[in-house]
């Protein structure tokens, strides 16, 4: 643990952050794999893609993912929807 006051709120500051990270993480997997999921089953799923790239939009605007890493996903998951 740090002696300095300023560097134990960075502590406490970065595990407040990783907890929302994953929190943001584990959302967006989740969504695309039910995306994938549904898409596998041979069901049109225009829900499943909007919440998919919803989240997506989400990750970027907080940073988690890279905007072009989230512009490379969701044009694959519109390629998948069109088959």
């Amino acid at each position: 643990m740090p002696i300095i006051k300023s560097a134990q709120k960075r502590v406490r500051k970065a595990k407040k952050a990783s907890i929302l990270n994953s929190r943001t993480k584990r959302t967006l997997k989740g969504t695309i794999k039910a995306f994938q999921k549904s898409t596998a089953a041979g069901k049109k799923s225009d829900k499943a893609l909007k919440s998919a790239q919803s989240a997506i939009d989400t990750a970027v605007k907080k940073g988690v993912i890279h905007k072009n890493k989230a512009a490379r996903q969701k044009s694959r998951l519109a390629k998948s929807a069109k088959k």
